[in-house]
């Protein structure tokens, strides 16, 4: 009854992104654990040892609700 129109019922979100997939993204900002975060679609992709301006090719790692995980290859 409810969950369409609050988001948690039938329908539910799919992250843009999947496990695997590899993309060439910018670190746009530095994330309160030290990752990049970079962004796919929208969606928020952390990724750890870089830095904000830098341009790298990833691989996802991890995908949860709002966010992802990725490393540098």
């Amino acid at each position: 009854m409810y969950g369409d129109r609050y988001g948690f019922g039938e329908r539910s979100y799919e992250a843009p992104v999947k496990v695997g997939e590899r993309y060439t993204v910018k670190i746009e900002s530095i994330g309160k654990g030290g990752d990049g975060i970079a962004r796919v679609k929208g969606f928020v992709i952390f990724v750890p040892n870089t830095q904000v301006g830098q341009e790298v090719d990833i691989v996802i790692n991890s995908v949860k609700r709002k966010f992802a995980f990725a490393e540098v290859i």
